[in-house]
């Protein structure tokens, strides 16, 4: 019997009650880690957390708003405290905002409203683990971004600007943690064929966009935007959990400052 990748592991998930947050969270807990789950709405962490619970994963809930920094610090320093530190962070934290509104339609909230919402709660929930994970104790932040980081498209304006944001962002948290054994990996999925099924916010997110091209949201997915990738299929969410576990794990100890990109070929790097 193979050991498990995540063993003794302790990981915080925000967005946690989430489609990808909550698909890590399972396959984190399936791999040995004690999982806590952080986020906005607690019905949402309690399914989750109960999914966990049934095939014997150890699981906490807290219901905290991200964008709150003194509560993601009162949260994590419990969490270091009750359980000897902090091993794994993985911000699936969704921020609505608008795709298809080209710049002279594009109100200066909207553009900013990605931006702003993305960057905050990756600084906040970053610099709230950071200080209780890594040196002899091998720490791991995981950040999500999207392929609007590097398309030449209209009509994605904030979009665009806040996953390349992110992607910086997560590059350079990289350099700057690496000297206390902190990794920082960022995971590139396209738009996840299952989220909508799985409550994600992508199904009102892609409404507007299927609507103008007499499509439902799942058609707008399957025959729109996975003819744009290599492989003509969008990534799963199983796929993007099952990769967070590798390069949340010890056997991806070599990896940090990088892309894993789950975008099933609609960008090659």
């Amino acid at each position: 019997m193979s050991a498990l990748l995540l063993e003794g592991k302790n990981a915080v998930i925000y967005g946690g009650g989430g489609a990808i947050g909550g698909a890590v969270a399972r396959v984190f807990a399936r791999e040995g880690a004690r999982v806590f789950l952080a986020g906005r709405t607690q019905a949402k962490l309690d399914a989750v957390a109960r999914d966990i619970a049934a095939t014997g994963g150890k699981v906490e809930t807290a219901q905290v708003d991200v964008l709150d920094q003194q509560a993601v610090d009162k949260h994590v320093a419990a969490i270091a405290q009750m359980a000897g530190g902090i091993d794994i962070a993985l911000n699936a934290v969704s921020v609505m905002h608008d795709q298809g509104t080209v710049l002279a339609d594009l109100s200066l909230e909207e553009f900013m409203r990605p931006i702003d919402g993305f960057l905050r709660a990756l600084f906040i929930t970053s610099k709230a683990v950071a200080p209780h994970m890594g040196r002899e104790r091998p720490g791991v932040i995981l950040t999500l971004s999207e392929p609007g980081a590097k398309l030449a498209t209209g009509g994605i304006l904030g979009h665009g600007v806040s996953s390349a944001g992110k992607e910086a962002f997560s590059r350079l948290l990289a350099a700057e943690l690496a000297p206390n054994n902190i990794r920082v990996i960022d995971l590139r999925p396209h738009a996840v064929v299952d989220a909508p099924a799985a409550g994600s916010y992508t199904k009102h997110l892609f409404k507007r966009l299927a609507a103008a091209g007499g499509q439902s949201v799942q058609e707008f997915l399957e025959d729109g935007l996975a003819q744009g990738t290599l492989l003509k299929r969008l990534p799963t969410l199983a796929e993007i959990a099952e990769t967070a576990a590798f390069l949340a794990s010890d056997r991806a100890g070599a990896m940090t400052g990088t892309i894993a990109n789950l975008s099933g070929g609609a960008l090659v790097d």
